[in-house]
């Protein structure tokens, strides 16, 4: 990034998903009526963004693309790296369904994601590092913008996991609502900071 410039990076979940709440994973559900009007009803007056950054998961892609149409001049990337982690053997089940066969089950995953991996599920490590890869690219690509990333609750907690330098196995401690939006900032020579959090743009 460019000596001296500020590049603000505002991440919002997406909205509610056909099928309702649900590991979900990388099962590409697109958004319910609620989701699409949970989305715009996040949206301001007035956009900050010059760039849509997006997961390539249709409950994200779908809500960024329709937005860098209706605003000249918004252009809109779809990063790979921005899905969702995996959660193998557990995508698109509900918590009730999990606890039917195993009460415990999501209490030990929550006191130990690491020991208690979902069968299949992608690794946290890996997970973390493909976030910070995307982001990273993101801002040396657009040094001095204000970019918006469409994306998921993983996505956003292990971002806020980089900026405070958090170890990620702790990420699944932090709560992200439908169509939250967190605000990071990042400049050359100081460390990156989370101005806030499921906060208002």
């Amino acid at each position: 990034m460019s000596k001296g410039l500020v590049t603000t990076v505002d991440l919002i979940r997406h909205g509610e998903p056909v099928g309702g709440r649900r590991y979900r994973g990388q099962i590409d559900d697109p958004l319910s009526d609620l989701g699409w009007e949970q989305m715009r009803g996040a949206m301001p007056e007035v956009l900050p963004w010059q760039k849509v950054i997006s997961s390539p998961l249709i409950r994200c892609a779908a809500f960024a693309r329709e937005l860098a149409a209706n605003h000249d001049g918004m252009s809109v990337v779809e990063d790979e790296r921005l899905k969702e982690i995996g959660f193998g053997v557990w995508e698109g089940m509900t918590r009730d369904q999990l606890r039917a066969d195993d009460p415990y089950i999501l209490e030990r995953f929550f006191n130990d994601p690491v020991a208690n991996r979902p069968e299949g599920a992608e690794h946290l490590a890996d997970f973390q590092s493909r976030i910070q890869q995307a982001l990273d690219d993101a801002i040396n690509t657009n040094a001095g913008a204000n970019l918006l990333i469409v994306a998921h609750a993983g996505v956003i907690r292990a971002a806020m996991c980089y900026v405070l330098s958090a170890p990620i196995e702790h990420m699944f401690r932090i709560k992200v609502t439908n169509a939250s939006i967190t605000r990071l900032q990042f400049k050359q020579g100081s460390p990156p900071t989370l101005l806030f959090h499921e906060g208002q743009v």
